[in-house]
């Protein structure tokens, strides 16, 4: 439990969690079911957008429902509903169990027959998590809400050179009540939120306009975040309409190879894509690749694969405070945990589901197994999957002052990336010149490229403890039907060598 002990909401709590999954654990067992799991979810989405300090749209929703999963005759079965009875939710189990008996049959017949067998996990009978946070923003009035973000937007819009301002906020409650025939039991919340602001700057005269946005990134904490706990929303509100003017003004950049100097607030998506996606095993093993592709880091080369340079430590973790794919228990029933992924450069695990784990002899699954609602079966996702920075690494202006002639790029924009996240470019919302180990003015027009492993392999050096920042992303997609999923990266900044340049301009021939 997170200091400030934040419960569980009593109104999930009167739910009747625990007949519901008796009932339908029961049934699944009568029905000769190895194995069964019952999922209740409440999940709340709110949101508020303005344009120019006035609202322009808003949407509360909630979704609430169960589901059971099964093992029976070696494979899996699933089915939901949304009927809270004790006979509704026994018709469901026996819809999962027909569900197996079918996928079974089918698998038999083609000579496709994979038996599904799950990982060891020890039984938490009676468990509960509460995610770290102050103050649930669903006890905040949504006029407080609306009035703080309409207080930023006008003070941009006051300020010369800004055109147009969006704002948005989005938050989410979500709560899970998971039993299986083993006997785990647990009771989860958690609340994260994604606040956001961009200006436009427009020149009448000539047409051209370019925009910034906050580097703020979304977080797993409460209201919090936003009246100044975790992030320095003054001071960059009160910079950002001198930054816009200077991109406005920037040179497009040369074309050519650099030394790059990225900042967190870029990096985490490079790592998100680019290593986080391409160590998810399910991925790796070609159980994605009708949909969202599959990896270069294939599950022969684990131990062996070069993925980068010596300064390389990446880790898998589901139990980072704040973290967006933070949580106590995964929709399997496994505790979470953290692990290494990269070590000194060298690919050494992968993220796992109970499944895949023992399908591939890795012991005990890492907890990445998740659903976005009710109505969805768990897959394999991505856990909070972040470089780690040098102990006594340098602060970012150390890491600028080794670097002769290159770039210091910061925040995100667009990217790109093949399906076996090897190939891939990416963009940004500043760029600065580094010339003789200082930042002389902003560029504009940047993107990087490189494959991975010739991206990762030039990394020199990371930047220290005190350069971290967990970024992320609140829509993460996978799976068939699409499943959106939040997952945080934490990364220092980190110096890359002699890194080919493009102009987007160019690129886009104009």
């Amino acid at each position: 439990m997170p200091d400030s002990s934040p419960s569980l909401d009593p109104t999930f709590l009167a739910l009747p969690l625990h007949a519901l999954a008796d009932a339908a654990l029961s049934r699944a067992r009568a029905l000769g079911a190895s194995h069964a799991d019952f999922r209740l979810e409440r999940v709340r989405n709110a949101s508020w957008r303005l344009r120019d300090a006035r609202p322009s749209g808003a949407s509360d929703t909630l979704q609430l429902g169960f589901a059971v999963r099964v093992v029976h005759n070696g494979a899996w079965g699933f089915a939901a509903g949304v009927d809270l009875t004790a006979e509704a939710v026994a018709g469901v189990a026996e819809q999962a169990v027909a569900v197996a008996r079918l996928s079974a049959g089918i698998a038999a017949a083609s000579g496709t027959e994979d038996l599904v067998e799950l990982a060891e996990e020890p039984v938490y009978p009676d468990a509960a998590w509460v995610s770290s946070y102050r103050v649930n923003p669903f006890e905040v009035p949504d006029a407080e809400k609306t009035a703080l973000l309409a207080d930023w937007s006008s003070r941009l819009l006051a300020a010369d050179g800004v055109s147009h301002v969006t704002a948005s906020l989005l938050t989410v409650q979500e709560n899970k009540f998971y039993a299986d025939t083993a006997g785990t039991v647990t009771t989860q919340q958690r609340i994260r939120l994604n606040p956001e602001l961009e200006a436009v700057s427009v020149d009448g005269a000539t047409g051209a306009f370019d925009s910034m946005r906050t580097l703020a990134p979304p977080v797993g904490r409460g209201w919090e975040y936003l009246t100044g706990i975790g992030w320095d929303w003054e001071a960059e509100l009160a910079e950002l309409p001198e930054l816009l003017a200077e991109k406005m003004k920037a040179p497009t950049v040369r074309a050519g190879r650099y030394d790059l100097v990225i900042d967190p607030s870029n990096l985490w998506l490079t790592i998100h894509e680019s290593i986080g996606h391409a160590t998810e095993l399910d991925r790796a093993l070609g159980y994605e690749a009708a949909y969202a592709g599959t990896s270069f880091a294939t599950f022969d080369q684990l131990g062996s694969l070069r993925y980068g340079s010596d300064a390389m430590h990446v880790t898998g973790d589901r139990t980072a405070e704040h973290g967006l794919s933070t949580i106590g228990f995964d929709d399997e029933g496994v505790r979470t945990q953290s692990w290494d992924l990269v070590k000194d450069g060298t690919l050494v695990g992968y993220q796992l589901d109970r499944r895949m784990a023992r399908l591939k002899g890795l012991g005990r699954s890492n907890g990445c197994a998740f659903a976005d609602s009710p109505a969805h079966v768990p897959v394999q996702r991505m856990a909070n999957v972040s470089l780690q920075p040098a102990a006594d690494g340098p602060d970012t202006a150390g890491l600028i002052a080794g670097v002769e002639d290159g770039v210091y790029i910061m925040g995100d924009r667009s990217w790109s990336i093949d399906m076996q996240r090897y190939n891939f470019q990416f963009t940004g919302q500043r760029f600065y010149r580094i010339r003789g180990g200082k930042l002389a003015g902003q560029l504009k027009d940047v993107a990087y490229q490189a494959t991975t492993t010739d991206f990762w392999g030039s990394m020199e050096a990371v930047g220290g403890p005190q350069t971290y920042v967990l970024g992320g992303a609140m829509n993460c997609g996978k799976a068939q039907p699409g499943q959106v999923a939040a997952v945080s990266h934490g990364c220092p900044s980190a110096l890359f060598r002699d890194v080919n340049v493009l102009n987007t301009q160019q690129e886009a021939g104009r």
